[in-house]
Order: structure tokens, then sequence, then C-alpha cells
């Protein structure tokens, strides 16, 4: 078949090759540039792994734990350190902002009427399960900042609270931590060597979290 394009009869063959060559050097370059953000991911990862994650432990959270418990697995960190990591620093955030709670929480909170609908769904949590609700707040999306703050500000005992986050905090480090590692796992046996696929580990975990905070955001939206 014959196609005219700027004046010029050009055979449709010509252009199914043309196509599958421009297909093929876009492929070639998504890889390069794959292969390189790859390479340098494993040298950022290698360098300030155990520092990043503290930061995203403090930001995040939980995906950036299981990101970091999958590169546990491929080699890149250690998951002991891992676990600890998150841990403290999960463990320092909620004790920060529950004695920001102690100290001026009921002024910090008539501040910003905006968080009026999560800080009366936290108190009614709080009120109706007591301990269950300071055990399990960390495993609650959306509720890891505001409700140490608001425990804090209605008085809840120090000692009582430090205890029972401890715990709660622990299991949860623990958790996290080894569901990233067995990811990796799963990952190794589905791809052989998950060196080769560290830039996919990192873009899912990111894809993970995005979902979760727009799933987030429309769930609040919806209240």
């Amino acid at each position: 078949m014959l196609f005219y394009r700027g004046g010029t009869v050009v055979e449709s063959g010509a252009i199914v090759n043309a196509g599958n060559r421009y297909f093929a050097a876009g492929i070639n370059v998504a890889r390069f540039f794959m292969v390189r953000f790859t390479m340098t991911l494993e040298a950022f990862v290698s360098a300030y792994g155990y520092p990043a994650l503290a930061i995203g432990t403090i930001l995040e959270g939980g995906t950036v734990g299981m990101v970091a418990g999958s590169l546990a697995h491929g080699g890149y960190l250690q998951l002991q350190w891992v676990i600890v990591i998150i841990f403290c620093c999960a463990f320092g955030s909620d004790q920060f902002f529950f004695r920001l709670g102690k100290r001026s929480g009921k002024q910090l909170l008539a501040r910003h009427p905006k968080w009026e609908p999560r800080v009366d769904r936290v108190r009614r949590f709080l009120v109706a399960y007591q301990v269950i609700a300071v055990l399990s707040f960390r495993f609650i999306y959306g509720m890891r900042t505001i409700t140490p703050l608001v425990i804090g500000a209605s008085n809840f005992n120090t000692r009582r609270f430090m205890v029972l986050n401890l715990c709660s905090t622990l299991t949860w480090a623990i958790i996290v931590g080894s569901a990233g590692y067995f990811f990796g796992h799963l990952f190794e046996e589905l791809f052989e060597d998950v060196r080769h696929h560290l830039a996919a580990i990192a873009l899912t975990g990111v894809s993970i979290s995005t979902l979760a905070w727009l799933w987030y955001r429309w769930a609040k939206a919806r209240l």
C-alpha cells in the first residue's frame, strides 16, 4: 500500500519499519536511564540509606520502613538496624507530639479549627477504647501525628503513655521491617536478581505511599 507524505510516495512497510525503529530506540533510551537511575539510587542507599530511613520514617512512616526492609533483603541495609531506626524515630516522634500536647496542646488545637473533625474522632476513639486506642493508633493511616498530640492534651498519664507507646511502636517496627524483608524475598523470587530491580522496588514504595495518601484524602473529603 502507498501513502503520500510531503509530496513523496511512501510504502506502508517503510512506515511500519520506521515506527518499529523509533519504538526500539525509545525502549533503549528508557533502559539507559533506568540503569543510570538504579546505579545512582544504589550509590545513594549505600551512602545515606540509614539517615534517609530516619528522615523518611518521621515524615511518612510505614511505607518507608517496608522499602527499607526490602532493601535489607537485597543486602543494601541490615534488617536489625532498619527495625531499630524506624522504632527509635517513630517512638521519638510520638513522644515529642505527646509532650507538645501536654505543654500547649489545647492552645495549639484551638488555633487550628480545621483539625477539629480529626480531633473529635481521636477523642471519641480514646474515650471508647483507652488502652487499645494508644496501642493501635500507629497502625491507622492519618492518625499517627494528631493522636499523640490529642492524647497529651487530654491529661493522659505520661508514664502510662510511654510504656504503651513503647510496646506498640516496637511491635509496629518489627512488623513493618519484617514485611518489607518478606516483600524483598518475594521480589527476588520473581526477578531472581533484586539488585537489577532496585529502582522498581523504590518506585513501588513511592506508588504505594502515593495511593495511600490519595485514598486518605478521598476518604477525608467524604466525611
